[in-house]
């Protein structure tokens, strides 16, 4: 009798961008002819910079000939797109990294929920609260959650970080024991960040306590500010206790090409059951050397374009094309009234919902009154009730038009 594995079973309901995806068809089916704007799920509609396209294109060239044909690559990635992440991302502010501390993968995604493998079962997670819900559901999926408290909203073995208006959106440290804490800046989905002050708490906390920080940086791309750290390794001591995510997905319009990495410096320590020091690089080499075969040539070709000058200007006007969407969503709903948080250093616009609305219902009103789909906050966290996500990630004609369409509704 073969069974299954009973975590699943702890699962609440289909995941998030899902169910909307889900509430979207079906208004569709009933409804036909409506024109509904998509400003729900971060998916980019932009093409690719050209100078990605040419590199993808020679590529493919080059392996369709003998003499430059390519089979199984390095797992951990190419060095011409490691070297080029080291210099451009890293040495450029005055982080030092070693080759063999940046690995290649296929999406930020897949990296953060195979992370938790190389931990033990037994570790204690924090999450901010709202979360993006593949570090909860990740954990779940591992055994690590507990019990699921309807009524909360939670589960009562995760540790969770509420960020609201109260607090600035700034969580505070925990306040029991943790081993292993999730962090995401600029965020998804609250578009806040913080500044080094902020993020030096976290380092040091980390250090004192023997924790590791899983810091998820896939837009640091969008920051505008310059006192907003891009990298969490500019704060002193974190290489000690800090694993980052990058993606290429939402910075170059990699979504449906799939290219990313994280790096896990060689100081970074975990312990084994008797207290000994492992390092974490080892262990993360080691699953992905045993579960993954790397990314393509092709795609890392593609990946590394983005790093000469035409591809830093391409990916320049990326970024300036979404970010000019973030102003006109944030201001357009600012000048209804209500509140709005977001849409300045990231893709990812972040509203109180008016008139006490839950989440849901202010996702029906948008739907069915606006034909607009957005991203109910409480399908973030609890702490995201009351509040709802609009991305900057749809087209110029799209963005304008929903701002117009909420402009009529009546609250």
């Amino acid at each position: 009798m073969a069974k299954i594995n009973q975590n699943y079973l702890q699962l609440q309901g289909s995941y998030l961008f899902a169910e909307v995806a889900r509430r979207r068809n079906k208004f569709i089916s009933e409804n036909p002819n409506a024109q509904v704007i998509s400003l729900g799920i971060g998916d980019v509609t932009r093409p690719l910079p050209e100078a990605v396209v040419k590199s993808l294109h020679d590529s493919v060239d080059e392996m369709a000939e003998a003499n430059t044909f390519r089979g199984y690559g390095p797992e951990q990635g190419y060095e011409f797109l490691i070297n080029a992440i080291i210099e451009n991302d890293y040495k450029a502010r005055g982080i030092e990294l070693k080759t063999s501390e940046v690995f290649v993968s296929d999406g930020s995604k897949c990296d953060v929920g195979n992370i938790q493998e190389i931990f033990s079962a037994d570790s204690i997670v924090a999450v901010q609260d709202p979360v993006y819900p593949v570090y909860v559901d990740t954990n779940v999926m591992a055994g690590r959650s507990g019990a699921f408290d309807k009524e909360k909203n939670q589960y009562s073995n995760i540790v969770y970080l509420t960020c609201n208006k109260e607090n600035g959106f700034v969580p505070e440290l925990p306040k029991s024991k943790v081993d292993i804490i999730y962090l995401c800046y600029p965020n998804n989905p609250t578009g806040m960040t913080l500044s080094k002050e902020e993020l030096k708490k976290w380092v040091d906390y980390a250090r004192s306590n023997k924790c590791v920080i899983l810091y998820d940086s896939a837009y640091e791309a969008y920051i505008q500010e310059d006192d907003v750290p891009r990298s969490i390794y500019e704060i002193e001591g974190a290489k000690e206790v800090a694993i980052e995510f990058r993606s290429f997905s939402k910075t170059a319009g990699f979504t449906g090409t799939r290219c990313a990495y994280t790096v896990v410096p060689k100081e970074l320590l975990a312990y084994d059951e008797d207290g000994n020091s492992v390092p974490l690089n080892d262990l993360w080499n080691r699953r992905q050397t045993t579960k993954f075969n790397g990314v393509s040539y092709i795609t890392q070709k593609g990946a590394a374009a983005i790093y000469s000058e035409q591809g830093k200007a391409q990916i320049a006007s990326l970024v300036d094309y979404y970010m000019t969407n973030a102003k006109i969503i944030r201001e357009g709903v600012a000048s209804l009234g209500i509140e709005v948080f977001g849409g300045v250093n990231a893709p990812y616009i972040w509203l109180k919902t008016p008139n006490g609305l839950g989440s849901w219902e202010f996702f029906d009103k948008l739907l069915t009154e606006a034909n607009i789909v957005g991203t109910p906050g409480v399908g973030f966290g609890q702490a995201g009730q009351g509040y709802f996500r609009l991305t900057a990630f749809g087209s110029r004609e799209n963005t304008e038009k929903a701002v117009e369409r909420l402009s009529k509704l009546q609250f």
